[in-house]
């Protein structure tokens, strides 16, 4: 199966994806922040990434565009999963190379469509 960074500040909201993911058999890494997320981004290549959008410091929009931009990660899918629920914040995750948005708290089987979608693009 795939390999998926987790990218958000929230250990609850790390642990349900991560909960949800491995029960489809995926291998699944970390990050409490968007330093950290492209840190591990560059350093384990995963297939795909599960990126808030409301952190401290670097936020989710700046990571992304960071990951997508970036010549040795642009390659990785972004899944944006957020609180913001505005059609300007979906707009603007697309732009920074975004591949699909999801509102918080996100359903199991809306996750899972929007995981398996962009992982069978690859």
């Amino acid at each position: 199966m795939a390999h998926i960074l987790i990218v958000d500040d929230s250990p609850q909201d790390i642990a349900t994806v991560k909960n949800i993911l491995e029960s489809q058999g995926h291998k699944i890494s970390a990050a409490s922040d968007g330093e950290q997320g492209i840190e591990k981004a560059k350093k384990l290549k995963p297939d795909l990434v599960v990126m808030d959008i409301v952190m401290p410091g670097l936020d989710g929009f700046k990571t992304t565009r960071k990951i997508t931009k970036s010549s040795d990660t642009s390659n990785i899918k972004v899944v944006v999963m957020s609180s913001k629920n505005q059609e300007t914040d979906k707009a603007w995750a697309k732009m920074q190379g975004a591949n699909a948005y999801l509102v918080k708290p996100v359903q199991e089987a809306e996750l899972l469509e929007a995981v398996n979608k962009e992982l069978s693009k690859k």
